[in-house]
C-alpha cells in the first residue's frame, strides 16, 4: 500500500511539474536609489505591468506555457554598477536585459555579444546607441537629435539669442549639453558658460542658477530626472527668470508640474505627455488605477518594450535565444495592437530601433501646444 501510494506521488509530481509554467527571467539594471530612484522606478513599473498582463493573459512559445519574473537590481545611475549587475544577471542565465540610462548602455552593450549573449532593451535617446551598430540591442525612445532643431528654433524666436546652460552632468546630461550648444550656434546664437550640476548628487540649485543668469541668458538649457529639473526651473522662476526653457527629454513635464507651478513651465519645450497623445487613454487609465499616479514615457515604453519581446519570442519560438528574438522584434512590433504599444508603432527598424511618431511640445498659459511630429530615427 505504501508502495502504491509513493508511486501516485511520483506520478502526480511528474504530472504537475510537466503542466508547471517554464519561467523566464527578465533582467533590470537601473537607479532604484538616490536622486534618480523616482525614474528607475518609472520605468520599473511600466515592466512589471506588462509582465503581469502577459502572465495573466498567457504566452506560448513553442507549445509550452511561458511566465515572466522580473529580476531588478539597482545600479544607482552608476555605470560601473551597471556593468556589475548585467555580469550577475547573465550568470543567472538570463538573456533580455533593460537597462535605462545612456551611461549604463554605452558600458555593457560590448557585453551583448559575449559570452553568454543577451538582448539589451536600451531606454535612452543617445544616438550613440545606435551608431555602435550593435546587433543585440533594442532600442526604445526617439533619439534627441530629432528634438534639438525645433527646441532651439521655437526658443530663439520667442525670447532671444543667447543661451544659459545648467543641464545635468551625467554622460548622457553631457551629450545633450554638447548637441544643444552646437545647434544653438547652428542657428545664429550665443552660448554661455557650462552651469552644469549632477543632478543626482546636488540639492540646491541656486548657485548654479544665479550663475547661469549672472549672464543675462534669454533661454536656459535644463534636464535630468524629472523631480530635480523642476528645482532649478523653481531656483530660476524664483530668482527672476522670465526667459524660456529647453527641457531635456528626460524630464518629463507631466511629472514636473506636480513639484512646482504650471505657470512657472510656461515658455518651455520639452516632450509631450504621454496622457496627451491620441489613442494612450486606455493605457493611462489601467496604470493610475493601478500605480496612482501619471504614467510617462519611462512606464509606457518599457510597456511596450517587454510587449514586443513577449510577442518576438513567441514568432521566434525561443525564449533564451537572443538572435533569434531579436530578429523577429520588427514583425513582432507590427503584430501588436495600439493598446499594447500605447504610441502608434510602425515596427523596428534593421539597426534594432523602435520606429513610433512622437511630438514636442511647447508650454503656454499652462497648456501643451505641439510644435511638430518627430520619429524615432533621422
Amino acid at each position: 500500500m505504501k508502495r502504491l501510494h509513493l508511486l501516485s506521488a511520483l506520478v502526480l509530481l511528474s504530472v504537475s511539474s510537466a503542466l508547471a509554467d517554464k519561467v523566464v527571467n527578465i533582467g533590470y539594471s537601473g537607479p532604484l536609489s538616490g536622486a534618480a530612484a523616482f525614474y528607475g522606478k518609472d520605468v520599473q513599473s511600466g515592466l512589471d505591468m506588462a509582465i503581469n498582463e502577459i502572465n495573466k493573459t498567457g504566452l506560448q512559445v513553442a507549445g509550452e506555457k511561458v511566465t515572466f519574473k522580473l529580476v531588478a537590481l539597482d545600479d544607482r545611475y552608476l555605470p560601473n554598477e551597471t556593468a556589475t549587475n548585467v555580469k550577475r544577471l547573465t550568470s543567472q542565465g538570463i538573456s533580455i536585459i533593460v537597462v535605462p540610462h545612456a551611461g549604463g548602455i554605452l558600458t555593457v552593450q560590448p557585453m551583448t555579444t559575449g559570452d553568454p549573449k543577451f538582448l539589451l532593451v536600451a531606454y535612452s535617446s543617445e544616438p550613440k546607441i545606435l551608431a555602435s551598430n550593435n546587433p543585440l540591442t533594442f532600442m526604445l525612445p526617439p533619439r534627441y537629435d530629432n528634438y534639438l532643431q525645433p527646441f532651439v528654433a521655437t526658443q530663439m524666436k520667442a525670447f532671444g539669442k543667447k543661451l544659459a546652460l545648467v543641464g545635468t552632468t551625467s554622460a548622457y546630461g553631457k551629450q545633450w549639453t554638447e548637441a544643444i550648444s552646437g545647434e544653438w550656434t547652428k542657428q545664429g546664437g550665443t552660448v554661455g558658460g557650462n552651469n552644469g550640476v549632477d543632478y543626482n548628487t546636488t540639492v540646491d540649485y541656486s548657485s548654479a542658477v544665479t550663475k547661469a543668469l549672472a549672464e543675462k541668458p534669454d533661454v536656459m538649457f535644463i534636464g535630468g530626472p524629472s523631480q530635480p529639473t523642476a528645482l532649478v526651473v523653481k531656483a530660476a522662476r524664483e530668482q527672476g527668470f522670465k526667459g524660456g526653457f529647453i527641457v531635456m527629454d528626460q524630464a518629463k513635464f507631466e511629472q514636473m508640474d506636480q513639484v512646482v507651478p504650471r505657470s512657472y513651465l510656461d515658455g518651455s519645450v520639452g516632450v509631450l505627455p504621454v496622457k496627451e497623445f491620441a489613442g494612450t487613454q486606455l493605457f493611462v487609465a489601467q496604470y493610475q488605477k493601478l500605480y496612482k499616479k501619471i504614467p510617462t514615457s519611462e512606464a509606457a515604453l518599457n510597456y511596450m518594450g517587454i510587449n514586443v519581446i513577449a510577442k518576438a519570442m513567441e514568432l521566434a519560438g525561443k525564449t533564451d535565444d537572443p538572435t533569434a528574438i531579436r530578429a523577429q522584434l520588427d514583425a513582432a512590433a507590427k503584430a501588436l495592437p495600439q493598446s499594447k504599444t500605447v504610441f502608434k508603432l510602425n515596427g523596428v527598424t534593421a539597426g534594432g530601433h523602435a520606429d513610433a511618431a512622437f511630438v514636442v511640445a511647447s508650454v503656454k498659459g499652462g497648456q501643451y501646444t505641439r510644435l511638430r511630429l518627430t520619429t524615432t530615427f533621422k
